[in-house]
């Protein structure tokens, strides 16, 4: 496959995407645990083994020489990134994601409703572990932007898992467009080459959002013949999904994080609406709430989209996204996600207190509260106290990539940027519990209702 060349601004940050899926590798996709444990979350949570996911190569759907010949490339490429931590200069070319043709800032408060020791200490919080952006939002306008070193309003993050939130925006903007008939439509409505299937035709729509499509959960092996890295590496990743990755448990029985979940709604998308993916969620999404654009990583040239990590867009744009779901799916008068699909977004299921379709969700306190499945005790982020507004969701993502939407306050918190180092330990209650109680201060109102305890929590159901 010939690729056109990157430029320079491409390459660095294609290069500082590779070093995050390096580290994600190695630390077992920041979910499931270390190297020595390659099998080991799968072994820890699922009730009876489940299949191998090295697959016999006379057994697997057949590509051409030239595809595996990349796919093996790649894979060598990410792992020798994975030994030493140096990027990758070049990879599957990134596609332009336009963005709304007008995209102002968001407005600024006249008046602020946040002390400045607070947000000091917030920042000084943020800018200790690593961070690009670090930006507070309250009742619809700006208290707070800061950005460090060479990122800027306009610059693209990496995004990691940010955006798996990304997936189930665009799905609700699909159902109230008529292309997707809800959320429990079958996805081999749309995977067509799923139908008959006695496991994969069960699969429903809103199991891709919510982790609860049976599909193997999320790993790391240094086996190339690993479908985890052939789903993830692939030029024909999203075939790869669709035709030889395993279902592991009954689609709607269990919570598994999983990349493939996320994945899988590209194709979805463009299925039902006919649309490439980056050019449906500019039209649908971006354009409607005056976001900013970026890129999007396609899996070749003219291939398809990774949906479930790797989108690049500006802060701001997941901000403006934060405001929509805090807004039940409103923008400026205009509906534009159905109704109560927001809250259903920020609704947990009984397979994981602390997952909604694409959203993390308070949930009952627990000290600590991983990626996996909830019994999983390994690839935790603490929580070194109960959030103070019950109510609060997240989208979190790989580095402790973090949108706070905190209800009771009105309040948007964004923190991006590399991974924290060690000497700085990231706790996901610190800067949503500081700004909570200032606010509550400095309005006179008493503090919400604390998340509750939650004795037990996180053993698996």
């Amino acid at each position: 496959m010939n690729k056109p060349p990157l430029s320079r601004t491409a390459g660095l940050r294609l290069a500082r995407l590779m070093v995050a899926a390096a580290a994600a590798l190695a630390a077992g996709a920041g979910a499931q645990g270390g190297g020595a444990q390659e099998r080991g979350a799968q072994a820890v949570a699922a009730p009876a083994p489940a299949p191998s996911a090295t697959a016999d190569p006379a057994n697997r759907t057949a590509y051409s020489p030239a595809d595996e010949a990349l796919y093996r490339q790649r894979f060598d490429q990410l792992l020798e990134a994975a030994r030493s931590g140096a990027g990758l200069g070049s990879y599957d070319p990134l596609e332009p994601v336009a963005g709304a043709a007008t995209a102002a800032p968001l407005p600024v408060a006249d008046t602020p409703a946040l002390s400045p020791q607070a947000l000091a200490e917030a920042e000084s919080y943020a800018a200790a572990r690593n961070s690009n952006a670090f930006i507070v939002v309250k009742d619809g306008k700006v208290q707070h932007a800061r950005y460090f070193g060479e990122t800027t309003r306009d610059t693209p993050i990496v995004s990691r898992s940010l955006a798996k939130p990304v997936t189930a925006l665009l799905v609700g903007r699909a159902i109230i467009q008529g292309h997707i008939a809800s959320l429990d439509q079958p996805v081999a409505d749309f995977i067509t080459e799923w139908q008959g299937d006695p496991a994969r035709s069960k699969i429903l729509v809103r199991h891709l959002l919510d982790m609860r499509t049976g599909l193997l959960p999320q790993g790391f092996s240094r086996d190339p013949e690993d479908i985890l890295n052939r789903a993830y590496l692939h030029p024909r990743h999203d075939e790869v999904i669709i035709n030889d990755y395993p279902v592991t448990h009954e689609p709607g029985t269990r919570y598994e994080y999983s990349n493939a979940n996320a994945e899988l709604v590209a194709p979805v998308i463009e299925r039902a609406t006919g649309m490439r993916y980056g050019d449906y969620l500019t039209r649908a999404l971006l354009e409607p709430i005056g976001a900013m654009g970026g890129e999007i990583w396609v899996n070749r040239a003219g291939g398809t989209a990774h949906s479930g990590c790797c989108l690049l867009l500006p802060a701001e744009s997941w901000v403006r996204m934060a405001m929509l779901v805090m807004a039940d799916g409103e923008w400026e008068g205009e509906r534009l996600l159905p109704p109560g699909y927001a809250e259903a977004m920020r609704t947990a299921t009984p397979e994981n207190p602390h997952y909604g379709m694409g959203v993390w969700v308070a949930g009952p306190y627990v000290p600590e509260r991983g990626f996996a499945h909830p019994s999983v005790p390994y690839g935790k982020v603490p929580h070194a106290e109960p959030y103070l507004d019950r109510d609060l969701v997240l989208f979190d993502g790989n580095a402790n990539q973090v949108v706070y939407m905190i209800p009771s306050q009105d309040m948007i918190v964004l923190r991006t940027g590399r991974a924290p180092p060690k000497d700085a330990a990231w706790d996901n209650t610190v800067l949503p519990n500081l700004l909570i109680r200032d606010a509550a201060a400095r309005s006179g109102e008493p503090l919400p209702e604390p998340q509750a305890g939650g004795a037990g929590a996180g053993e698996a159901p």
